[in-house]
């Protein structure tokens, strides 16, 4: 078994498993921006702390709407370039303290006796911030200063909890869309490997193409230079290009092109559901060893002539 080819056919394969996955990145970026799923994420749990009558209130401040990203309205809306300010993504946790507090009425006090705290902190709408809130001055919290302190920590983890819950839902998409790809343009990791393996002149092209991806794309390339880049390989993907048994073939044969099918797709979802990165990252190390091991050469090189010139 020759070496070279066998990494000349990995080469090919994780070169369509990047293109495949950049397109799932690029579909699930647009999807998620249209329907400003992170921002409804963040949103969810700005509730739980101010409370549903308050939350207009709340993103209504300043500071919190200087943080709402510009996107184009619409899709059609590129062509004349018409944008609006979409649902706030991020919020540092100084900033959402500092809202919160002005929300409370706390900003402007830095001294208040508990009756004076407990009075405020009453008037805020049922939440899990005045739940929070209430349970401090109960254990004797009355500092402004001490307040705050909890307060960031309280809210560093709800950011958190929002975060992880837009991570877990992009996730969940992007398997979900790995699959729809994958099914969609019958990319079976078997059959392409078969592929591959059988034509040297396919092999050299996809690691041709693969160093020019891995050199001057990156994970910038828009989706149409990702399909010509899959066109161009000229690699048998598609559900007309399946090699499948006579039609007077045995039940095993069939049973056995089922079974192969299934799991070659299966390997292809999996593997493009890692992330266009992941693949992009892995490309550029197989395609620039040399790279890399001149570079750390020349590295070596400059530390030693400097410790050459400060020894002299």
């Amino acid at each position: 078994m020759s070496v070279p080819q066998v990494l000349e056919v990995a080469i090919g394969l994780i070169l369509v498993f990047y293109i495949l996955g950049a397109i799932v990145s690029l579909i699930t970026q647009w999807i998620n921006e249209f329907f400003e799923t992170r921002g409804k994420a963040l949103e969810r749990y700005l509730v739980k702390i101010v409370g549903d009558k308050k939350i207009g209130d709340f993103i209504s401040l300043p500071q919190l709407q200087a943080l709402r990203p510009i996107r184009y309205k619409n899709m059609f809306s590129v062509f004349g370039a018409i944008t609006e300010p979409k649902k706030i993504e991020k919020i540092p946790v100084a900033t959402l303290v500092d809202a919160y507090f002005d929300l409370a009425g706390l900003t402007a006090n830095q001294e208040l006796n508990l009756l004076e705290l407990a009075e405020l902190v009453d008037k805020l709408p049922d939440s899990d911030g005045k739940r929070a809130f209430i349970r401090w001055i109960n254990q004797g919290v009355t500092s402004i200063e001490d307040l705050r302190k909890r307060t960031t920590a309280y809210f560093t983890g709800i950011l958190e909890q929002a975060a992880s819950t837009f991570r877990a839902n992009a996730r969940s998409f992007v398997i979900m869309m790995s699959i729809g790809i994958t099914v969609l343009f019958g990319t079976d990791s078997i059959q392409l490997a078969k592929t591959l393996w059988t034509n040297a002149e396919l092999r050299m092209l996809a690691v041709a193409k693969a160093e020019v991806v891995a050199a001057q794309e990156g994970s910038s390339a828009s989706i149409d230079d990702l399909i010509r880049e899959l066109s161009d390989l000229t690699i048998r993907i598609g559900w007309w290009n399946t090699d499948h048994p006579a039609a007077d073939a045995a039940v095993m044969d069939w049973v056995l092109f089922i079974i192969l099918k299934v799991v070659g797709l299966g390997l292809t979802a999996a593997a493009v559901s890692q992330g266009s990165s992941f693949w992009y990252d892995l490309l550029k190390k197989i395609t620039s060893p040399s790279t890399s091991t001149s570079s750390s050469k020349s590295s070596e090189g400059s530390s030693s002539s400097s410790a050459s010139s400060s020894s002299g």
